[in-house]
């Protein structure tokens, strides 16, 4: 097996010194730079005409996905957003609902 690309010809037949280093961080980077919020399989939507901006949401969004301007929320970044649901769990007002993709 000739190895130009340390990946080509890969398969679990190889052996073990051809595979690639797991466990390593090649380089810097951090989810801002990926799209994860195609993953979700529901999506928050908000009612701004119910929300009072009382921010019990941004704070346990695990995915930052609730930006707050000013001192006030804004719609969600759908980029990051997961669809987990807890910021609908934790509005007392009814301002965010889930909605099934």
């Amino acid at each position: 097996m000739t190895k130009t690309n340390k990946m080509e010809g890969i398969d679990e037949q190889s052996p073990w010194r051809d595979l690639t280093q797991g466990g390593f961080v090649y380089g810097e980077g951090n989810s801002a730079f990926f799209n994860t919020g195609d993953w979700r399989t529901k999506a928050p939507v908000w009612k701004q005409e119910n929300c009072k901006q009382c921010l019990l949401c941004f704070p346990v969004c695990p995915d930052s996905s609730i930006p707050v301007e000013g001192g006030k929320r804004r719609d969600f970044d759908m980029f990051h957003c997961k669809g987990c649901g807890i910021c609908a769990q934790v509005c007392p007002f009814g301002a965010i609902g889930m909605e099934v993709l």
